[in-house]
């Protein structure tokens, strides 16, 4: 374990899904509920040059980069014929974009790298077989590519090293309350850090233009079993590890031409930030190119933005969120990310009050993101089966 860990740690310093597995209406409560978090309210006065958080010198490091409107692809997706469906999708339509599963949910690297360092940490799944022949494919047909590494949830990677997570009082592995338990591993802990932009760094060499860093958080409720769980801490709050390692994450990334995004709620950037998960909206958004908003009109219940029920009224539903997001960014003006939104292509049927969602549903979510001056969006379907004659622009 500990020789794994060294080589790991070498060659660091070296140049299912379900995207939100809680609703916002848990976390906004979590965040708000004063005896079991520590809410932190974001300001402009705390973003003076006295935050060392903040970049020095921010620059895209892609300004040529198409105005992105693109799909989420799982790795399954990718290396198996579902590919062919997706490509004429991008042929056929304005979208231009392909989110792939680059190190997935469970945490599996999901492509062989070819660095023996990260082989050796036996968290690889083939599952996409020829990277060289799926990147060429996507050049074929000026499709944008786009990695995603699911960070801090890993239950994989905790499962081997439960070091790097949290452990119960009676010494077992930390897992939430699913069914097959996801655990997390710690953001205070570096080895983490350089474990993902490895594989980012991996991602990059392999020819992806841009890294999309997914549940860059701490577990959902965290601030409830903070003082019983056992894990190596510091004196940062969880606010700032997590914004640190985004920071971080950016600087090594930078100098190898690719962009990096970080996925985050959407309740966030209508609330006060929540120390209980670690994200704060515009501490993070300092330090990403791309900041990817989960707006999905299903994860608000009632009430959201004067809608009885958010999921039957889209257009509303992110035209208020939306509106938040840009509000929230205000503060940091000179340095603002590009704002591209996660977006509902699927019928939440789970939702009471819930209405399906087709072509209408999707282009009311476009035509509010238009109205409010945003021209780039993701769409969200776990298993990749996206509504046909959806007019993108």
């Amino acid at each position: 374990m500990e020789l794994l860990l060294a080589s790991l740690l070498m060659v660091m310093g070296q140049v299912q899904t379900d995207h939100p597995d809680v609703s916002f209406d848990q976390l906004v409560q979590a965040s708000l509920d004063s005896k079991n978090a520590v809410v932190q309210q974001a300001s402009a006065s705390s973003n003076t040059n006295g935050n060392y958080l903040r970049p020095v010198d921010k620059k895209d490091p892609q300004k040529d980069a198409p105005k992105v409107k693109g799909v989420y692809v799982t790795a399954h997706s990718a290396g198996g014929s579902r590919l062919n469906t997706l490509m004429k999708l991008m042929d056929d339509t304005e979208l231009n974009s392909m989110v792939i599963d680059i190190k997935d949910d469970w945490g599996y690297i999901t492509y062989d790298t070819g660095n023996a360092e990260l082989a050796a940490m036996e968290t690889t799944q083939k599952i996409i077989p020829d990277m060289p022949k799926l990147i060429s494919t996507l050049q074929e047909h000026q499709v944008y590519p786009i990695a995603r590494i699911v960070v801090f949830k890993d239950t994989v990677l905790a499962k081997k090293h439960p070091e790097l997570s949290f452990i119960n009082p009676d010494g077992t592995l930390w897992g939430n309350g699913k069914a097959t338990p996801d655990s997390f591993v710690n953001p205070y802990k570096k080895e983490v850090w350089d474990y993902n932009i490895a594989i980012a760094k991996e991602a990059a060499k392999a020819g992806f233009k841009e890294i999309q860093f997914d549940y860059v958080r701490f577990p959902e409720g965290f601030e409830k079993r903070a003082d019983t769980l056992k894990y190596d801490k510091d004196e940062r709050s969880r606010i700032d590890a997590v914004a640190e390692f985004v920071k971080y994450a950016r600087e090594q990334m930078a100098p190898l031409g690719v962009r990096v995004s970080v996925d985050i709620f959407g309740y966030a950037a209508s609330v006060p930030a929540a120390e209980g998960i670690g994200q704060d909206f515009e501490k993070i958004s300092e330090n990403v190119d791309v900041i990817c908003p989960m707006i999905y009109p299903s994860h608000y219940s009632t009430g959201w933005f004067g809608a009885k029920v958010p999921d039957a009224a889209p257009y509303v539903t992110i035209n208020g969120a939306i509106k938040d997001t840009q509000k929230k960014l205000e503060p940091i003006s000179n340095i603002q990310p590009i704002v591209r939104p996660w977006i509902q292509d699927f019928t939440a049927s789970w939702v009471q009050g819930y209405i399906k969602y087709g072509k209408h549903e999707i282009e009311e979510q476009i035509r509010a993101l238009k109205d409010n001056g945003v021209d780039e969006f993701l769409l969200w379907n776990a298993v990749n089966t996206y509504t046909p004659n959806v007019d993108y622009k």
